[in-house]
């Protein structure tokens, strides 16, 4: 047997689970399933000119490949959390992979943007089993005296392969042929059956927490909720006769179905979200903060690599050199902001981060005409790398600081949720702010789209006039992203606390769970 008996008669739970030998094989599949989440939002970004090319997709399909996963994962997370309590976390993990793999294959072969937003949306659902579950069984395999080594080795090679990911796709799309962009969803399959093989053949199946209803109809709520929002701001964008109905009644029946989610909560037995976590004023202000921050955050990272690949005319593998420093700088340096944090408490690093993330944004709105990718750009970008470097590790410690002991992990889902659904309304309501000042900028009848390569060669003048709009479109984009990152700057400054070290840290941070 793998696990000894204690003298009561009763097994250790991490024993019970996993034994010793198995654990490497957890850890490996984890990094495996997280990398392949963590890596598609950014390649996927990259590829959208030559998914585009390829497919005929227009900037509204665009936005929906993108946001059809984003809806399902945001909406799903936190359910997908509690499914693993519910029916074990290898088994959900299983399962979350398998349908991610399935789903990705079926991305490769889209032949229409139709079929592939569809198939984003369930490689979403995926996704939501996915990616709660590969730190869970990490954390449930795992004994406490050696599980933050795991986690660690688990961050660290995912931003690894995070950092990777976009180079190697770039080059992929760079130097192939036009429907190559396939090869970034197909090379799932591989990555999947190899994690699947070891959690199938060296990972024993745990046992589950118990047994507890989950909130379906809340999740149905909050999907709803959200498609009718990010719907209704992708409809800004639409010419009023393509339009099914008017962008405000699609807002205003997505904020009943979210008042709706909010009155089921209250009375669900058990709850996708805890509403009384919202009654500490550092809670609150540390998920609007990353509502505020990661909407700036989600908009840039999307339409940025779009902007440089088909209006700059920049290869995707060099595109994805602009991206870099984002996962090298947090893989560097969030232990140490994690430390700083510790110490004085989230306040200082949370405000200095979004301030230089908003610096940094706003130096992308003024700098775009110039178009110097390496010497301006660049260097541009790394001050927004550095700055979400600063910020992302202490974020963690804030919301873990705002709620109680027992609602740790329901505070982290809700905060990782919160996230997802900022970068799925940015897309949104940013694409259609783009698209428009986009057409603004060409003469009525030039057959030209935002962040789409054109199908043929275009008139010397035409073809200016475009490069002008994309780099005038993707400068609002930009110049509202500092706006929020701002707003986050000064709802950290006055929401989240700070302390001195010695005795009365222990109070300040009590203090801080009560308010």
């Amino acid at each position: 047997m793998e696990a000894t008996t204690t003298t009561a008669g009763v097994r250790p739970a991490h024993r019970m689970f996993c034994p010793p030998a198995g654990r490497r094989f957890v850890l490996i599949s984890a990094i495996l399933a997280s990398s392949m989440g963590f890596i598609d939002g950014s390649v996927v970004a990259l590829a959208m000119p030559a998914i585009r090319a390829d497919l005929g997709a227009s900037l509204v399909d665009a936005q929906w490949i993108s946001n059809a996963y984003m809806l399902l994962l945001s909406s799903l997370v936190l359910i997908g959390g509690a499914a693993g309590d519910v029916y074990g976390v290898r088994n959900i993990f299983i399962a979350g992979i398998a349908l991610f793999m399935a789903t990705s294959f079926a991305c490769a072969l889209a032949p229409d943007s139709g079929w592939l937003i569809t198939m984003r949306a369930a490689q979403g659902v995926g996704a939501a089993l996915m990616v709660p579950g590969s730190l869970s069984i990490i954390a449930k395999a795992y004994p406490p005296e050696t599980r933050g080594r795991a986690i660690g080795t688990w961050a660290a090679f995912s931003s690894l392969t995070t950092a990777a990911g976009p180079f190697l796709s770039g080059m992929v799309l760079s130097f192939g042929a036009p429907w190559m962009w396939r090869l970034i969803f197909a090379i799932n399959v591989p990555i999947g059956l190899v994690a699947l093989a070891m959690l199938f053949l060296r990972v024993p199946a745990d046992r589950p927490a118990g047994r507890r209803p989950l909130d379906a109809v809340g999740a149905v709520l909050a999907t709803a909720s959200l498609g009718l929002l990010a719907w209704g701001l992708t409809a800004f964008g639409l010419s009023p006769d393509s339009r099914l109905a008017s962008p405000w009644l699609w807002l205003v029946a997505a904020l009943a179905a979210g008042g709706l989610f909010i009155a089921w909560e209250r009375r669900a037995v058990a709850p996708m979200v805890k509403l009384e976590l919202f009654a500490s004023k550092a809670f609150s202000g540390a998920n609007l903060y990353t509502l505020v921050l990661f909407f700036g955050f989600g908009a840039v990272l999307f339409f940025l690599p779009m902007t440089l690949v088909s209006a700059w005319g920049v290869v995707e593998w060099q595109a994805s050199l602009v991206l870099l420093p984002l996962s090298l700088f947090i893989a560097g340096l969030s232990s140490a902001a994690g430390r700083l944090a510790d110490r004085f408490g989230p306040r200082l690093p949370l405000t200095l981060g979004a301030g230089l993330v908003a610096a940094s944004f706003a130096g992308l709105a003024v700098t775009m005409e110039l178009m110097m990718l390496w010497t301006v750009t660049l260097p541009v970008f790394t001050v927004m790398a550095l700055g979400m470097a600063i910020l992302v590790s202490p974020l963690s410690t804030a919301v873990m600081l705002a709620a109680p002991d027992e609602d740790a992990g329901l505070a982290s889902g809700i905060n990782n949720a919160v996230a997802r659904v900022a970068g799925l309304m940015a897309v949104a309501a940013l694409g259609a702010v783009a698209g428009i000042v986009f057409a603004a900028g060409l003469p009525d009848g030039a057959d030209v789209a935002f962040g789409a390569r054109p199908a043929a060669d275009l008139p010397a003048d035409i073809e200016a006039m475009r490069v002008v709009a994309s780099n005038n479109a993707f400068r609002w984009v930009a110049g509202i992203s500092a706006a929020m990152c701002f707003a986050g700057a000064c709802l950290a400054w006055f929401t989240q606390p700070h302390w001195t070290t010695g005795p009365q840290r222990s109070a300040d941070r009590a203090t801080n769970r009560l308010e």
